[in-house]
């Protein structure tokens, strides 16, 4: 069939009642002719209350229907939009709600708390907004206000972007700001040509999204699927056996996951991951965190040829990928550049060798710049112009990239962002707290778990009794996923200007292993 155009408005008169998103728990559906009705009402609503294109929003809701006409209303609109992870503590959201500048913050009716909390003592927040028939606190019903709003599209439609957030050495979230194009709505994005031509989207195309929509991947091939025609399933959280029978059920075509899924689908008894048809897949991509070999072999066992594998930042200034075949060559390389070249430096910034580990850097890539953050911004950038994500690797004789850590100050926990800096800051101010370090150790099911070395003070007894006191009191002052699940004492190894040296901490526990 062939595509009318990447306007949802002209998708809605070509495809009508077909779904373009269910939520696969209770079936629930948005059709292509309802989302735009949704997204315009919105966006008038945005164009009323004062948003131009290039003003910011912040939407706070778990997986549901009702992100997607916010979304799509913003981007219609030429609007930056943040999607805030609701599992933050308050002080983390609240930080990210501001720091974005958001004007407009839309929440659902179960964050209804949280949505308050953030909106609290925000000078720029000029309205809240929350999907739900009922605000405890206050906010305006959306379904109100957009009732009696046109649901044809805004006489200044232009293409908005999604502004997420990352994190730096000092442990606060960092944006990363994209540029706006200008470009009229239904140009497209890069991404949707990328998801057309390189992974085969396009109107038959069915996708699975388990992860959560305030990530990058999630929310942006849930939204790319539409744009190519598709039809997108999400699930509201994931769980390993519900994904199989979506996938018998709806006869998914294409599925993303990162690795810790795989590892929970493969525990899963054989009977019951016999027991589903997963013949209807095309394609399987993964990202977001290094797959264990043997993990990655069991899957193409199971489910065929069909893994594609790519490795990119939020940050937009390079795309890896590598398909199967080439990664039963290559076992453990994460691909070569789509986007991009690649150049493995050391810490002097002469460039390295096939087989060498040092810095991944990008050239011939795109530019970004983290949101009023210069001199990190400034960091990612070398003399040549090259960017990186902090990565370190390698590249063996046939250019292909091979990941032996992620950023040195970076903990992958089950494909989620773990930032051991807030955990330390947080730990540091206990009392019995001399010290403190946080790595990522290698964890079989999530990839990585959080793990604290912790100095106490003279005359603190050291042992189970306070290494569960500081779990606790790390879990009453951040997000749950941050917070160590193990904790030892020792001491912490420092540079003499105080940086902790992550790397001689992690040699205690692993030895490097060899290049491919």
């Amino acid at each position: 069939m062939t595509m009318p155009s990447m306007n949802p408005t002209d998708l809605a008169a070509a495809f009508g009642d077909k779904p373009a998103i269910v939520m696969v728990e209770d079936g629930a559906t948005l059709t292509y002719r309802e989302l735009e009705s949704a997204s315009n009402r919105i966006a008038h609503l945005f164009r009323q209350r004062g948003l131009r294109a290039g003003d910011h929003i912040a939407i706070l809701m778990e997986n549901c229907l009702d992100v997607l006409p916010v979304v799509w209303a913003a981007q219609r609109t030429g609007l930056l939009y943040t999607p805030v992870n609701w599992h933050l503590s308050d002080d983390e959201a609240a930080y990210v709600v501001e720091n974005c500048g958001a004007r407009v913050l839309v929440h659902s009716e179960r964050l209804d708390r949280l949505g308050a909390v953030v909106a609290g003592g925000n000078p720029v927040l000029g309205a809240r907004f929350t999907t739900g028939d009922s605000s405890p606190s206050g906010a305006e019903i959306l379904a109100h206000v957009v009732s009696a709003l046109p649901d044809t599209p805004v006489d200044d439609e232009l293409e908005g972007y999604y502004m997420l957030y990352s994190s730096g050495t000092t442990g606060r979230p960092k944006g990363i700001l994209p540029a706006l194009t200008g470009a009229p709505f239904g140009t497209g994005l890069a991404i949707d040509s990328t998801m057309r031509d390189a992974f085969g989207f396009g109107p038959h195309s069915v996708y699975l999204s388990p992860g959560p929509l305030y990530h990058a991947a999630p929310l942006g091939w849930t939204m790319e699927t539409v744009r190519n025609g598709g039809t997108a399933l999400v699930m509201e959280t994931f769980a390993a056996e519900r994904t199989l029978d979506a996938i018998e059920r709806y006869g998914v075509t294409h599925a993303q996951f990162v690795p810790t899924m795989f590892v929970r689908l493969l525990k899963l008894p054989e009977p019951t991951r016999t027991r589903y048809d997963v013949s209807s897949l095309r394609v399987v991509v993964h990202a977001a965190a290094s797959c264990p070999v043997e993990v990655k072999e069991r899957m193409i066992e199971w489910f065929g040829p069909k893994i594609l594998e790519f490795y990119a930042g939020s940050e937009g200034n390079g795309f890896f990928m590598i398909t199967t075949p080439e990664w039963l060559e290559h076992r453990g390389s994460v691909g070569r550049p789509t986007l991009g070249q690649v150049h493995i430096c050391d810490e002097s910034g002469r460039e390295l060798g096939p087989g060498e580990i040092g810095q991944v850097w990008i050239g011939d890539g795109l530019d970004f710049e983290y949101h009023g953050d210069p001199a990190k911004t400034a960091a990612a950038y070398n003399d040549k112009g090259w960017t990186t994500l902090g990565d370190l690797g390698h590249v063996d004789e046939d250019g292909y990239l091979y990941l032996s850590a992620r950023r040195t100050d970076l903990i992958l926990s089950g494909g989620v962002n773990i930032y051991p800096v807030e955990a330390e800051d947080v730990l540091t101010m206990h009392p019995a707290v001399l010290d403190v370090a946080v790595v990522g150790l290698p964890d079989e099911e999530m990839g990585q778990r959080v793990h604290a070395v912790v100095t106490p003070v003279d005359g603190v007894r050291a042992d189970d009794a306070l290494a569960a006191e500081l779990v606790e009191y790390t879990r009453e002052r951040l997000a749950h996923f941050k917070v160590p699940r193990t904790i030892e004492f020792g001491k912490v190894p420092r540079l003499p200007s105080g940086k902790i040296l992550r790397r001689a901490l992690l040699a205690r526990y692993d030895e490097v292993s060899p290049a491919p």
